[in-house]
């Protein structure tokens, strides 16, 4: 399966046309909760026609505060009336003192930081009554760091029971902003627990640094990235594609969703043995 996040941008020739044809499309439940009227409609359009994946923006499950019930209430009643596959969020935080960022902030890699995540992951999921995905993020500078990163995320999903959402455009981001090998850095994590794949564009401000944009196309790297994680998987799980502004037409979505399922279908092959 290989799906698109659905964006009002081309709701409507996207309901319309076919020519863009993925599996299952994927939405911030932030931008849809408590909307009605022509959006709500749309919405439940999408819903009938696709399976519904949802990745959420709010929840800062790494922020210092505690975490917010009423707002995991409130998704949670998002996910059971829209019939939500999945719910996944980030693996950073967007607030602290109730102060909004709007931005994904990395977390400090401490055993601190490991005890307050896994207590409110926990928290999240008995709410939730569904398991959390985390998704590994980007992010352009450090703060404290007691262990790697491939270690930090490895106790959290270990001791919290959650999933992972695998981002294989942030691993490449990350990689070349912070010099590190990023197959080693997919072979280090916890891959039995990967419940769904992530890919998207960036763009190179310079030979030091990437901005993880989702504005742009998919490049030849992160593809041979994805073929490697595939490999390293050794299953078969969903993939999404990002494109969150910078929106092209969709036959050039349709395209990248085509190379995706070229190197999934390259890579699951069922392997054929001569008498």
């Amino acid at each position: 399966m290989v799906g698109i996040g659905y964006r009002k941008d081309f709701s409507k020739e996207f309901l319309n046309s076919e020519v863009l044809k993925p599996d299952f499309v994927e939405v911030a439940p932030e931008n849809w909760i408590g909307i009605g009227g022509f959006w709500k409609q749309q919405l439940q359009k999408v819903a009938e026609k696709y399976p519904l994946y949802t990745h959420g923006l709010s929840l800062s499950i790494g922020s210092p505060d505690e975490l917010d019930v009423d707002f995991v209430k409130q998704v949670k009643k998002f996910l059971d009336e829209n019939n939500v596959v999945l719910y996944s969020e980030h693996l950073s935080f967007t607030k602290a003192e109730n102060a909004h960022t709007y931005d994904l902030l990395p977390i400090p890699f401490t055993k601190k930081a490991i005890d307050n995540v896994v207590s409110k992951i926990q928290q999240a999921q008995d709410i939730l009554k569904r398991k959390l995905i985390l998704e590994n993020a980007s992010y352009y500078t450090t703060l404290a760091q007691e262990m790697s990163e491939p270690e930090f995320i490895n106790e959290i999903i270990s001791r919290s029971g959650c999933e992972m959402l695998l981002d294989v455009n942030n691993v490449y981001v990350n990689s070349f902003n912070h010099k590190y090998d990023a197959k080693e850095f997919i072979s280090k994590m916890p891959l039995e627990k990967v419940k769904y794949i992530h890919m998207a564009g960036h763009l190179q401000l310079s030979d030091k640094l990437i901005i993880d944009t989702h504005g742009e196309a998919i490049i030849d790297p992160v593809y041979q990235l994805l073929e490697y994680t595939l490999i390293e998987l050794n299953r078969n799980v969903p993939v999404l594609l990002e494109r969150d502004f910078n929106i092209p037409q969709l036959s050039e979505l349709q395209s990248e969703i085509n190379a995706i399922r070229k190197i999934k279908s390259n890579v699951l092959k069922p392997v054929t043995h001569a008498n």
